[in-house]
């Protein structure tokens, strides 16, 4: 969750005091996928053969250290209420009562941190979240973000309108994991599909199972990434879940695909020839990936998604998995230094569109350079109407266009 700025001014206040105070104000197009069956092999019931060969683990692990309390707890220092006059400015909304809605979604923010909705067009009703009711914790929102001396990463993952309101978990997902040995970063993005019955356990175990084929097959020291296996690895995961331990079969692929069905990106950057950055991904579904261009604002799209170039949504149809594409093919690129890597959700890439209306300029303008973390979560959070689904965003940069204080 945010939390309140310091009251000393940083270079994080005035990239903040920058961001919330020019937000684009219209169009986007969007939709919601259905659950399908389309002409595609389900996931064998038998796991994937194994992959190339890693090394052995360590012949034991040293005991931690027992845990040792502290003698006595000291009370903590009584809450200090920061300096208002040195917080950010907050957003600059509209005179009251000019937005839809009984709350007045164009009052000013009462929060002197600015952290309310940004509005996009024609904003959706403002209400406060109910509580997501699901078998394991999941948050409204994550977000996480880090650098290497390679790239600087940044994530955020924020519950839908419709998932707030109606009490339901986030169904997407995100793993981020940096292979030390090579410096190379992998990541995984999953959008449970809604008609699955638990499909936000079927995104995070995708995504899981994708990130540590991924960084099993880079300690073997393969000299190619095999794709086919890390997709049969992450659809095994959902197999493997309704199988208990047991040897899965194929009514447990029925089943996992009734449960857990999910959409899966996952993919790796690394240092190429001459420290070239290069991008290397698979697809299953509708869950999308782009280059955006950091002086035009030109987002090119990297997989084939629900909306094509210049066009209207198209489908709102997804295969996926347990379900394996034949084939899995991968997309290849390269980051430039002109460039940010976007991997998302549908929930994200169905108001951007083709990345010429008001959510594309959004984000162009905001993620010319790295965020903050926090940041980026409140960007993704703007509200829309007629957008209310889960949505999530990986962003990577070439480390050099970190521009504010490291820390």
């Amino acid at each position: 969750m945010p939390q309140p700025h310091d009251t000393g001014a940083t270079g994080d206040d005035r990239w903040w005091g920058d961001y919330v105070n020019d937000w684009p104000d219209s169009a986007g197009v969007g939709s919601r996928e259905e659950l399908t069956r389309p002409g595609v092999q389900v996931f064998p019931a038998e796991p994937p053969g194994p992959g190339p060969a890693a090394p052995p683990p360590p012949a034991s692990y040293p005991a931690p250290a027992p845990y040792a309390a502290p003698d006595s707890y000291a009370a903590p220092a009584p809450y200090a209420a920061p300096d208002s006059s040195a917080a950010p400015a907050p957003y600059a909304a509209a005179a009251p009562g000019s937005g839809p809605g009984s709350a007045g979604r164009g009052a000013p923010d009462p929060s002197p941190y600015g952290w309310s909705e940004i509005p996009v067009g024609e904003p959706g009703e403002s209400f406060e979240p109910r509580p997501p009711t699901a078998a394991l914790y999941r948050p409204d929102t994550v977000h996480d973000g880090w650098s290497t001396d390679l790239v600087t990463v940044r994530l955020a993952s924020v519950r839908g309108y419709t998932h707030r309101f109606r009490g339901t978990p986030r169904e997407d997902d995100v793993a981020v994991a940096v292979h030390a040995p090579s410096g190379t970063v992998v990541f995984a993005v999953a959008d449970g599909v809604s008609a699955a019955e638990q499909s936000y356990l079927g995104a995070a175990l995708a995504c899981r199972g994708a990130v540590d084929d991924l960084l099993g097959q880079l300690d073997s020291g393969v000299p190619a990434v095999d794709w086919k296996h890390v997709v049969d690895s992450a659809a095994y995961q959902l197999v493997a879940r309704v199988a208990g331990g047991r040897e899965p079969t194929l009514a447990d692929s029925e089943t996992a695909e009734r449960r857990y069905a999910t959409t899966l990106v996952a993919g790796t950057v690394r240092a190429g020839e001459h420290g070239v950055l290069s991008v290397s991904l698979v697809q299953v579904g509708d869950s999308g990936a782009w280059l955006l261009d950091r002086g035009s604002g030109r987002y090119e799209p990297l997989v084939a998604t629900k909306t094509t170039a210049g066009g209207p949504l198209i489908s709102s149809k997804v295969s996926p998995l347990p379900r394996v594409p034949s084939p899995v093919r991968a997309v290849r690129r390269e980051l430039t230094p002109g460039s940010v890597l976007l991997v998302g959700t549908d929930g994200f890439g169905d108001p951007l569109g083709d990345g010429h209306g008001a959510v594309g300029r959004l984000f162009h303008t905001h993620l010319r350079n790295p965020p903050p973390a926090r940041g980026l979560a409140h960007l993704l959070d703007f509200s829309r109407e007629t957008f209310d689904d889960d949505r999530t965003l990986l962003a990577v940069w070439p480390r050099h266009l970190l521009t504010w204080p490291d820390r």
